[in-house]
């Protein structure tokens, strides 16, 4: 992986198949180990890839916004090494190096300079490796059913929030638990916002996710509506598919209003945080009802000046002791 490539130029707004430059692409690898050269390293990545991070950073104490920085780097740099392998098999290899040196980490003895910065947050906030691992799991997951050639993932919607559970849930424990909270229930709100972000997520990026092979509609939805896997080849979605991506969105605007709550209930270091994800999530919601639900003709997204009035909207709700702002919105709903 490169040590010092010159930054990628980011994908144009709209279109559905650009894709985001890689962790490594973003921030040259420093060679030495310190902890201090390994932070400003994972606070590149984070700035750098994760365009959000700069905004949600700011409505966290500072004392979180470095480990913050290093869990994001973390997952980042996890995800690439699955999608931009030369394979499945190349994939996996590279995943089981990754939680190799994560089990090192948290034995104490990082041999990386990603690991060197999570070490400290590990230490810091006496975190436990099990969401870490568990979105290793996740990111394996989609190497064996390439490695199969299933393109189609998942045959129900339980199945998807399972994968969800793997792939998105863990992030949001981990956040809680910067914030020193790991009661049940907490994270059961934080489990229900963060599985309605994925799903959000996958309808927004159906065509990036079809290019690479991999189709993260429930299969029994799909049959319900007869969008069958040529439809999604089309450069435009069909009736049906339009019909299709508005019921999924619909689905997530559901869990979002169902862990709606934790803005309200989470330790006060995180609140406002918390809130901007949730109003992120139904922005971006919003902004796939605003392209008729056709993400196959363009891939909608939120725009830097919309995150930062959502930010300043979720500071006030927080600061007011309420959730002015990010409640469920029904506007344009059918």
């Amino acid at each position: 992986m490169p040590r010092g490539a010159p930054m990628p130029p980011r994908p144009r707004d709209g279109d559905p198949l650009a894709r985001d430059p890689a962790a490594w692409d973003l921030a040259g690898v420093p060679v030495a180990m310190g902890l201090g050269q390994a932070e400003a390293w994972c606070r590149r990545v984070a700035s750098a890839h994760y365009e959000n991070f700069t905004v949600a950073s700011r409505l966290v104490p500072a004392g979180l916004r470095q480990d913050l920085a290093n869990v994001y780097a973390f997952a980042r740099w996890a995800d690439d090494l699955a999608d931009e392998a030369a394979g499945p098999a190349a994939g996996a290899e590279a995943l089981a190096d990754w939680r190799r040196r994560l089990e090192a980490c948290f034995a104490g003895r990082p041999d990386h300079p990603l690991f060197v910065a999570l070490g400290a947050t590990v230490r810091r906030h006496d975190l436990g490796i099990e969401p870490f691992a568990h979105l290793l799991d996740a990111f394996e997951e989609d190497l064996a059913h390439d490695a199969a050639g299933r393109t189609v993932r998942y045959r129900t919607r339980d199945d998807v929030l399972a994968y969800c559970s793997r792939s998105a849930d863990p992030v949001g424990r981990i956040v809680l638990a910067l914030g020193g909270c790991r009661d049940p229930e907490r994270r059961a709100l934080s489990d229900r916002i963060c599985s309605g972000l994925q799903l959000v997520n996958f309808w927004q990026d159906v065509r990036r996710d079809r290019a690479a092979g991999r189709v993260y509609f429930p299969a029994d939805d799909m049959a319900r509506h007869g969008v069958d896997e040529a439809t999604l080849d089309a450069e435009r979605g069909s009736t049906a598919y339009r019909a299709l991506v508005r019921e999924e969105v619909d689905w997530a605007r559901e869990l979002f209003d169902g862990g709606a709550r934790l803005a309200r209930i989470a330790p006060r270091s995180l609140r406002a945080a918390i809130g901007l994800f949730l109003a992120g999530g139904r922005a971006l919601a919003d902004g796939i009802e605003a392209v008729g639900h056709d993400t196959l003709a363009v891939r909608p997204t939120v725009g830097r000046w919309r995150k930062t009035g959502l930010a300043a909207r979720a500071l006030v709700a927080i600061a007011a002791g309420g959730l002015a702002g990010l409640l469920p919105t029904r506007r344009g709903r059918r």
